[in-house]
């Protein structure tokens, strides 16, 4: 169904209650990947870390937190840390930036969307999950303007409706997702 050869990267924005729908994402993916994955998820500024050490024991992927100018390869998940933004300057390399909060937050959704959306156009995925903020919305007007696929979380699903309900009244969303058939999308592509 949603078969699609050209995805090169796949950005997956969350914050409240959206942890355990990653947690059931990536217990159920296929091992070999032809893209990475880069979750940009809200967290307090300066918490040690221990997201990455958490999610690598359910997957089968490894597991990278970014640092600043890292190198993009396939079949990794990599997880913008806390209090930076994720910008790509390529499709090779991450940097990490610590300009001001958008929406209250840093890292930004809506920063690394945009971000994705003009390095990798029609070749990216940005899905939203649940949480509590705007953040997430402008950036998937953004990669859907710049030819990309919209996921959004069903915000009948998510433990905090408001960014997803925001996504789906205001952007053309592709597909609505939930944290069961999540990894099934993932994995046809």
């Amino acid at each position: 169904m949603m078969k699609n050869t050209d995805t090169k990267l796949i950005v997956i924005g969350g914050s409240a209650g959206s942890l355990q729908v990653i947690l059931e994402m990536i217990k159920k993916l296929n091992i070999e990947l032809k893209f990475p994955i880069v979750l940009v998820v809200h967290r307090k500024a300066h918490s040690t870390s221990i997201l990455p050490v958490l999610l690598q024991q359910f997957s089968s992927m490894e597991v990278v937190e970014i640092e600043d100018k890292t190198e993009i390869k396939n079949n990794t998940l990599y997880i913008v840390p806390a209090d930076y933004h994720l910008l790509f300057e390529n499709k090779k390399i991450m940097s990490l930036d610590s300009s001001e909060k958008m929406n209250y937050s840093r890292p930004s959704i809506d920063v690394t969307f945009k971000s994705a959306a003009e390095i990798y156009g029609e070749n990216v995925i940005g899905v939203l999950l649940s949480g509590a903020n705007a953040d997430g919305v402008e950036g998937l007007g953004y990669i859907k303007k710049n030819g990309g696929k919209v996921w959004v979380q069903d915000p009948e699903t998510a433990e905090v409706n408001y960014m997803p309900k925001h996504a789906v009244d205001e952007v053309d969303y592709d597909l609505i997702i939930t944290s069961n058939n999540l990894a099934n999308y993932i994995n046809q592509l």
